[in-house]
């Protein structure tokens, strides 16, 4: 456990310092992000704000993991490592998207079906790794009704891609507000942390309380008015490292309770494009995906910070007690 709080403690301290050197630099690259005209008005004044800022909390976990968890690598013992790497495939994915955007002064950097191909290889390529070194199993445990469900091996394998695929990219519909991603994820990897020590999974949880740290050292100059956004380099990592923990763990269901946000923002974008699609041009929110309907609706970004946050604190409270006895 005192590795897990040193790894806390070392990830906040390494993104937070980490931010007064790559802020900089990444204003001298020119690497403001480009605001798309369709969101809320007001985003315009964040036009020219430097992205790829998730390479702050991604080089602290990636740093304390790699060092903390030296011990465990020689042991034979790999979890941490393989969701680390997992993550960094996606970080990858969006760093490609990120500068793309950048380099051509426009909101748009991959398309859609290569980064959907890109992730969609990255998912079976876990899943195949993880249940070769013993990580898996074709079982899917629910939550709270301590219920087991088995299912053929090809139907996990296909579950597990999609659920990985999803998880990411409702991780990235949520990064849409100043510090949002950050702060809903971080109770996240919090519940991940302390369910890893729980079951005796160290090296995992050392991986998620690296990034837990880190997200709070990034918070310093992401929460509002940010000094620097995530962008898909950050958000896609953050994905893969909140579907690569929750199937490390052996346990993918958790991500309906503790990624309830994820969900609502995912459902909202998804609502709202087949709805205006079916009535040819009628809306159910006033802008998707939820975060921007609130703030149309007179929310300010640190309310929804607070309160989104504050909603996956509860649901990751009560998911850990009920999968703790497990």
């Amino acid at each position: 456990m005192l590795r897990i709080v040193i790894g806390v403690i070392l990830g906040f301290a390494a993104a937070a310092l980490g931010g007064k050197v790559l802020i900089p630099f990444l204003r001298r690259m020119k690497a403001g992000q480009s605001i798309k005209e369709i969101g809320p008005t007001w985003h315009m004044s964040k036009q020219g704000t430097p992205t790829m800022g998730g390479l702050m909390f991604i080089i602290a976990a990636a740093a304390v993991t790699a060092v903390l968890g030296w011990p465990d690598f020689m042991a034979g013992r790999f979890g941490g490592a393989f969701v680390l790497l997992f993550a960094l495939v996606f970080g990858i994915i969006g760093y490609i998207d990120d500068y793309m955007k950048v380099k051509h002064h426009q909101n748009t950097g991959l398309t859609a079906p290569q980064k959907f191909l890109l992730q969609l290889a990255a998912a079976i390529l876990f899943t195949v790794l993880m249940r070769s070194h013993g990580y898996l199993s074709p079982v899917l445990y629910l939550p709270f009704f301590d219920v087991n469900l088995a299912l053929p091996w090809p139907v996990y394998m296909v579950f597990a891609a999609f659920v990985m695929v999803g998880t990411v990219n409702a991780v990235n519909i949520t990064d849409g507000i100043d510090g949002l991603a950050a702060g809903v994820t971080i109770p996240v990897m919090a519940f991940f942390t302390v369910l890893a020590w729980y079951w005796q999974h160290l090296e995992i949880g050392l991986f998620s309380g690296a990034l837990m740290g880190g997200l709070f050292g990034f918070l310093l100059y992401n929460f509002h008015p940010a000094k620097v956004f995530m962008g898909d380099t950050g958000s896609l990592f953050l994905g893969g490292a909140v579907c690569g923990l929750a199937f490390a763990l052996d346990v993918p269901l958790v991500l309906i309770p503790v990624g309830i946000i994820y969900i609502a923002e995912t459902l909202s974008d998804i609502i709202q494009v087949g709805y205006f699609k079916l009535t040819h041009g009628k809306r159910i929110f006033r802008m998707a995906p939820l975060h921007h309907h609130l703030e149309m609706g007179g929310w300010s970004e640190v309310k929804l910070f607070c309160v989104f946050s504050g909603i996956t604190l509860v649901m990751c409270v009560l998911t850990f007690l009920g999968v703790m006895n497990r």
